[in-house]
C-alpha cells in the first residue's frame, strides 16, 4: 500500500482553516481505503468512549444549558441543546445500528463490457472531505462524526457556540477513540471559532461538500456565500392534508404526534389542510386534543366558524414555527391541498390522511417533496427511523441525495476501467466496434 503523509493540527500549532482543510484533503485518500472492519472497530471504540466520559459530557452540557438560560435562549433551542443520559443512550443506540449496516463502499453499481478486452465497473466511494456546520444539537456532533467514519469520509465539524463545552468534550471523546483505533489522524477536525466559518466557506479547493443544519437564515447564508456544493434544506414547513375519506380517530392520533411529539424539529407538522366535507367531523375532536397539549391554533375564517382559535394570516402558511403552534385551512379537494403544499411547503415531508387509495395515489404522485406519507406521522422523516443508523441532515435537493441523508448520501462513485492496450483511434477510425454488454 502507498504510504501517505499525515497532516493534522498539532497541540500549540497555529494553522489557518484553509491550511488544515488542504492537508485533510491529502489525507482523505488514506481514510477512503480503511477496511470496513477497521471503521466498525472505530465506531465500537467511540460508543465506549462516550459511555466512559458520560459524567463529564453531562456536566459540560449543564454548563451550556445554564449559560443559554442566562442569555435568554428560547425554550425550543434549549430543548435541542439538552444532552443528558437519555440522549447519550440514544446516540449510542444509533452507533450500534450504524455498525450493523453493510459497508457502503466498494459496491458495484454497474458493470459493462465495451469490447472483449475492455470493460468498466461503477463503484461506490467516499465523497472526501465534508464540512458540517450545525446549531444547538450536540447529538448532531456524534451522528455526523460516526456517519463520516463509517462512510470513509474526513469531517470538518463546526457546532453552535451555545453548545461549545458539550461539543468540545464530545469531539475529544470521539476523535481520541477513532485515532486509538487506527484511523488516520486527519479523519476529522473541530472548528470552534465563529469567525472561522467564513474561512471554511472559502475552502472550495479542499472541501468537497458542505452540509448546514440550522435556521432558515443560517442555511441561506451558507448557500449564498460559498462555491462549495451545499446539501441540506432551509425550511421544514411540513403539512398534513386530512381528506374527506379519513378515519377521524386515526387522523387525530397522527396529527397530534406530528405536531407535539417534538415541536422544535424540521419534520414537525406546521400546517393542517382539511377537506371541507370532513371539517365538521375532525376539527372539534382535534381541537380538544390540541387544547390538552397546549397547542395554539391559527385558522382561516372557515376554520374559526367551526372552532374557536386565533386568525391565520398568509404569513402563517409560510412559517416554520418550531413551537406549539399550527395553522389550519380548509380546502375543496386533494388538488387544492397539493397546490397549497407545493406553493408554501419546503419540499421536506408532507402527509395525507385518507382511506381512499385513489386519492392517496394522486397525493403521492403530485406532491413534490422528499418524503410523501399516508396515514403516519411526519416525525418519521429521520435517518435513524429509516434504518440508516443516523443522519447528517435532511436534504430537499433533487441532486445527489434527497430526504434523510445517511451512509448512501455520503458516498459518490467512480468508474474503474480495465483494458489491454485499447485506444480510441481504433474505434473512431472503424478498425474496431463497441460491443456494449451489461455484466450486471
Amino acid at each position: 500500500m502507498v504510504k501517505l503523509r499525515v497532516y493534522v493540527k498539532r497541540e500549540g500549532e497555529t494553522m489557518t482553516i484553509k491550511e488544515q482543510a488542504r492537508k485533510m484533503k491529502l489525507d482523505s485518500s488514506k481514510m477512503a481505503v480503511q477496511p470496513i472492519a477497521a471503521r466498525n472497530r472505530a465506531l465500537v471504540a467511540v460508543a465506549k468512549s462516550l459511555l466512559d466520559n458520560q459524567e463529564a459530557i453531562i456536566a459540560a452540557n449543564k454548563e451550556d444549558l445554564e449559560t443559554g438560560q442566562n442569555a435568554g435562549l428560547e425554550a425550543p433551542v434549549l430543548k435541542r441543546l439538552k444532552f443528558d443520559e437519555n440522549k447519550i443512550q440514544d446516540v449510542i443506540k444509533g452507533i450500534e445500528e450504524l455498525i450493523n449496516l453493510p459497508d457502503p463502499l466498494g459496491r458495484a453499481q454497474m458493470k459493462r463490457e465495451l469490447d472483449s478486452d475492455l470493460s468498466y465497473v461503477r463503484e461506490t466511494c467516499p465523497i472526501g472531505v465534508i464540512g458540517v456546520i450545525f446549531e444547538s444539537r450536540p447529538d448532531a456532533m456524534v451522528q455526523i462524526a460516526t456517519l463520516c467514519l463509517k462512510s470513509g469520509n474526513c469531517a470538518i465539524l463546526k457546532g453552535g457556540s451555545e453548545a461549545m463545552k458539550t461539543n468540545k468534550i464530545l469531539f475529544k471523546s470521539i476523535y481520541k477513540a477513532a485515532i486509538d483505533s487506527g484511523m488516520p489522524e486527519g479523519c476529522m477536525l473541530q472548528v470552534e471559532a465563529r469567525n472561522e466559518i467564513t474561512e471554511l466557506l472559502e475552502c472550495h479547493e479542499s472541501v468537497d461538500l458542505l452540509i448546514p443544519r440550522g435556521s432558515n437564515s443560517f442555511v441561506q447564508y451558507i448557500m449564498s456565500n460559498t462555491k462549495i456544493p451545499v446539501m441540506g434544506h432551509a425550511d421544514g414547513i411540513c403539512h398534513i392534508y386530512a381528506d374527506k375519506d379519513m378515519d377521524v380517530e386515526k387522523a387525530v392520533k397522527v396529527i397530534i404526534d406530528s405536531k407535539t411529539q417534538y415541536t422544535s424539529v424540521c419534520n414537525a407538522t406546521e400546517t393542517l389542510l382539511v377537506h371541507r366535507d370532513g371539517a365538521d367531523k375532525l376539527l372539534p375532536e382535534l381541537n380538544k386534543a390540541f387544547l390538552a397539549k397546549n397547542v395554539e391554533v391559527r385558522g382561516t375564517k372557515e376554520v374559526r366558524d367551526i372552532i374557536e382559535c386565533e386568525p391565520a394570516t398568509e404569513e402563517d402558511f409560510a412559517t416554520e414555527y418550531l413551537d406549539l403552534i399550527i395553522s389550519i385551512k380548509l380546502v375543496e379537494d386533494v388538488y387544492e391541498a397539493i397546490e397549497h403544499i407545493n406553493k408554501y411547503g419546503s419540499h421536506h415531508t408532507d402527509c395525507i390522511i385518507t382511506e381512499n387509495t385513489e386519492t392517496e395515489e394522486i397525493f403521492m404522485q403530485y406532491v413534490d417533496s422528499a418524503g410523501v406519507y399516508c396515514n403516519c406521522s411526519t416525525r418519521f422523516a429521520d435517518g435513524f427511523r429509516y434504518g440508516f443508523g443516523a443522519e447528517v441532515g435532511i436534504s430537499t435537493s433533487k441532486l445527489h441525495a434527497r430526504g434523510p441523508v445517511g451512509l448512501e448520501g455520503l458516498c459518490t462513485y467512480k468508474y474503474k476501467m480495465h483494458g489491454n492496450g485499447n485506444i480510441v483511434a481504433d474505434y473512431a477510425e472503424g478498425r474496431k466496434a463497441f460491443k456494449f454488454k451489461d455484466l450486471m
